[in-house]
């Protein structure tokens, strides 16, 4: 046993949507030790905590898919505190809201282990928003209560939720929001009626709210039930009761947006993935962001050292990539090198992001090519200038050797690269979750933004991966795509992150006038 006592966080995931998360509960994530997580946890949310860090799903161990026992898990925090860990206890929704936290508070103050709760969004206000039904409201609603489907066992046979109490609480402007009823829909509701509540009283059951698989059935009280049953509503749902509930015609936001309902996997590297996934999101996708590729320093800066010692020798230097050219600038700081010795070099970038992030080191490009490929990159130059010409090429370590072997063929009298970063497979990607995603039917669109990218998720995800749509950018990554059997359902001309997303907008489209 360690000689420091650790700490607990007792952290809320919010409702399932990974950007519902609050500050304050990744940056506990971000210095933990042990996570221990919630089976309705979003598990995209695992990657704000350290690669070294401990996940622990809170199942039993005999592959059951229900909870620990609490008596287990409230040990377990305990034992793990007094190891020295910090401990991040990350619960669905907020983990004073039917979560137990208030439990688990109770034992880790007894047994005098440091804790904090941090709040979280709770989904019995999340996941009615998204479903366009406000809980109060100053002509419908005004007040709100949160009522469990699902009461503790131990207690007596007779329930403790005041069923008469509610009912005029709703017939009275009140809203009422069930939370782990799904399974007791039909009792519950049932009681409701039993108590008063008219059974033409508006009511509202979703499932999986805030994600791509939210689905909402809209009904009456005493209708609701076998609706649901009929629409094959499953859990988790939250069940919402009250005039609020007829709003949701008029209010239903999130399901009108152009990408609502799709699951679109980014293999970009996670640097650079993370903004891809916000544009995503802001559509009403759900974005799963499972990086295919890492970017690390070259196996060897000699060849770049070299060229760096001469830099102020070449007549063009050719950037392939934005992660070339914050490559390319990093080793110059490193080497201390003068960057006005690019002063005398014209440069030439493949694609509007590249010289975008030239741009902002004060780098201005002469030569882009209208296609963002090394082959359109002769006329871009133009042929009279790469005759004679020494051209420096910092990229990939391992790239397509198209490029250089044009401008030897046109003339160029010294090309010389210079890797100065590579990529490699992650060693610790999730590649079970996505398989089984694949499995059931659950991805839409699995998006590829290079070669390297469709290469390692074949790798990585196997012969399966040969089922799902992609959606690409440039034709050498549809080939690539191609070639490995899968299906190109989508490919953006334009080498940006922006033309891929209106391409995508514009598939789903399509297909949903076509259907």
């Amino acid at each position: 046993m360690g000689s420091r006592v650790g700490k607990v966080y007792l952290v809320g995931a919010g409702p399932g949507a990974i950007d519902l998360i609050t500050v304050r509960a990744v940056e506990c994530l971000s210095r933990a030790d042990s996570v221990i997580y919630d089976y309705l946890v979003n598990p995209d949310l695992l990657n704000f905590a350290p690669a070294g860090a401990v996940r622990i799903l809170a199942r039993r161990k005999d592959g059951n898919r229900k909870p620990m026992v609490q008596a287990q898990l409230n040990a377990m925090l305990i034992e793990r505190a007094r190891s020295g860990d910090t401990v991040v206890r990350l619960k669905g929704g907020d983990p004073f809201i039917f979560g137990r936290g208030g439990e688990e508070a109770e034992a880790l103050a007894r047994a005098k282990i440091p804790f904090e709760v941090v709040p979280g969004v709770t989904s019995a206000i999340a996941v009615p928003a998204f479903a366009g039904i406000p809980l109060t409201h100053r002509k419908h609603g005004s007040f709100v209560a949160f009522v469990t489907g699902h009461e503790d066992d131990s207690k007596p046979a007779r329930s403790r939720v005041p069923w008469k109490e509610l009912a005029r609480a709703i017939k009275a402007g009140g809203t009422i929001v069930f939370l782990m009823a799904t399974g007791r829909m039909r009792e519950t509701l049932s009681r409701l009626a039993a108590a008063g509540l008219p059974p033409k009283t508006p009511a509202a059951a979703i499932e999986w709210g805030t994600t791509a698989a939210q689905q909402t059935v809209s009904a009456e009280v005493g209708t609701l039930a076998v609706q649901c049953e009929r629409a094959n509503l499953r859990s988790p749902a939250t069940i919402v009761v009250g005039e609020c509930v007829g709003l949701r015609s008029e209010l239903k936001w999130f399901e009108k947006l152009p990408l609502f309902g799709k699951r679109i996997v980014i293999t970009r590297p996670r640097e650079t993935g993370a903004a891809f996934a916000r544009e995503l999101r802001a559509l009403g996708a759900e974005a799963i962001e499972f990086p295919t590729i890492e970017t690390r320093p070259p196996a060897s800066y000699a060849a770049l050292d070299r060229a760096l010692r001469r830099l102020s020798g070449f007549d063009w230097v050719i950037f392939t990539s934005a992660n070339g050219v914050e490559a390319f600038i990093s080793r110059l700081r490193t080497r201390r090198n003068d960057i006005r010795e690019l002063g005398s070099a014209s440069i030439c970038a493949i694609g509007p992001a590249t010289a975008e992030r030239l741009a902002e080191f004060g780098l201005r490009v002469v030569a882009i090519p209208t296609e963002y490929r090394a082959e359109a990159i002769i006329p871009a130059i133009g042929k009279k200038k790469i005759q004679g010409a020494r051209i420096l090429i910092p990229r990939a370590q391992v790239a397509r050797e198209v490029l250089p072997e044009l401008l030897r063929k046109e003339g160029a009298r010294e090309v010389v690269i210079a890797p100065v970063y590579r990529t490699v497979k992650p060693p610790d990607a999730d590649s079970d979750r996505i398989r089984s995603l694949v499995e059931a039917g659950q991805l839409d669109l699995v998006t590829f933004t290079s070669s390297s990218t469709v290469i390692n998720f074949c790798d990585l995800v196997g012969d399966i991966s040969r089922s799902v749509s992609a959606a690409v950018i440039g034709p050498i990554t549809a080939e690539t795509a191609r070639e490995h059997g899968l299906d190109v359902v989508v490919e953006a001309s334009q080498f940006t992150v922006p033309a891929l997303v209106r391409s995508i907008v514009s598939h789903f489209n399509r297909s949903h006038q076509a259907g």
